[in-house]
């Protein structure tokens, strides 16, 4: 089976974090974010992630560091047989897993 293999930076302030591994199966032209959302539909439903997709003048709250750059996870691209590193962004406030405050 072709997949994608996602480690999220999971926890929060007071637990702390740890790094959580998930093999998604790989559809062509699926984002990162469409790929935590199959996370979130299929193995774990408590993984916590901002998102507004589809909401008038709310886009753009899925941002993460993913393998140590700062992007949009519904515009990275997802590769085949490919491994990423998610992590909240570190210049805002950390709430729980890639959920972190608004400016």
């Amino acid at each position: 089976m072709t997949e994608v293999v996602l480690q999220i930076v999971r926890g929060d302030e007071a637990s702390g974090q740890t790094i959580e591994r998930y093999n998604v199966p790989f559809k062509g032209g699926m984002s990162l974010l469409d790929a935590v959302f199959w996370v979130r539909e299929h193995e774990d439903q408590s993984l916590s992630v901002r998102y507004s997709c589809r909401s008038a003048n709310a886009c753009k709250e899925c941002m993460a560091i993913t393998d140590g750059k700062p992007g949009y996870l519904c515009s990275i691209r997802a590769m085949k047989n490919t491994e990423y590193l998610i992590e909240p962004m570190k210049a805002r406030k950390w709430i729980k897993d890639l959920v972190t405050e608004l400016d």
